[in-house]
């Protein structure tokens, strides 16, 4: 039973509706070019809040198209303004809705960018400082919103997809986790992101 629990938490607190549109992979044209991977690799990101920043390092190794996504719509400016919009003490903070842009506290958790990304699973652990992709119940369905792992999250290896970790500013994550909550989890005060990719 408390293994159902468990699961159950993880369906409610991940799941968004999702839009059944083509998948990035297909969208974009195919697999990524070793050239492509290889400026993945040199990418970083800094994730900035009101608590101070958070610098992402990317797993293009492990999660190729995740990685393209990510950087593709922060360079867009698509996560700018947006917020954490839920909040697990001991579990996650999650992120990049586009639909926290707008007042409706309702459609929090639902939005996307309009596509999907293909799962990427690995055996990669869900640790303190990991950065996966949130998906509803179907396995391809990730499309921007992310978590950020601030504890042992291990039940969560190889179902969703990890896309890189922070190399600095876990304390920032640790800060808004930290934040009153309601009963859906959504911190009572704004926490806005702005992400760049370096």
């Amino acid at each position: 039973m408390r293994g159902f629990v468990r699961v159950l938490a993880v369906v409610l607190f991940f799941g968004f509706v999702a839009v059944f549109t083509p998948a990035l992979s297909q969208a974009e044209g195919g697999k990524i070019t070793a050239k492509e991977l290889k400026a993945l690799g040199k990418a970083t990101a800094i994730i900035e809040t009101k608590f101070g920043n958070m610098q992402v390092r990317f797993y293009p190794d492990k999660a190729p198209n995740h990685v393209k996504n990510f950087i593709k719509l922060a360079k867009e400016g698509f996560y700018d303004g947006t917020i954490f919009h839920r909040v697990i003490p001991g579990f996650v903070i999650q992120g990049g809705d586009p639909n926290t842009k707008g007042a409706n506290t309702a459609t929090y958790g639902m939005g996307g960018p309009g596509y999907m990304v293909d799962a990427e699973f690995t055996n990669t652990r869900h640790k303190k400082g990991i950065l996966s992709m949130a998906r509803s119940n179907d396995p391809n369905s990730a499309g921007s919103q992310f978590f950020i792992v601030v504890g042992d999250a291990s039940f969560l290896d190889g179902k969703y997809t990890v896309f890189g970790d922070l190399i600095s500013g876990i304390e920032v994550a640790e800060s808004i986790v930290a934040l009153p909550r309601d009963s859906r989890d959504m911190p009572r005060e704004r926490v806005e992101m702005k992400v760049i990719i370096k």
